[in-house]
């Protein structure tokens, strides 16, 4: 049997915002990723990755793209 993900809503959601939230399940090598409102609709990535991406939002490296 597959273990299921061990999924963690943000702690930027609330608990009256509905299924408005962006959840994370780590695995051994891996982080995934996916919205309340489409749980079938996984994204996948390293860790590292995430940290990165986390980072540049916080330090408005991506701001341009707006």
């Amino acid at each position: 049997m597959v273990a299921q993900p061990a999924w963690q809503k943000s702690s930027f959601s609330g608990a009256d915002e509905g299924n408005n939230c962006v959840e994370l399940a780590p695995l051994a090598d891996a982080v995934l990723l996916r919205e309340s409102d489409a749980p079938g609709v996984i994204v996948t990535t390293t860790p590292a990755a995430l940290r990165a991406f986390l980072r540049d939002i916080r330090t408005g490296a991506l701001d341009h793209l707006r």
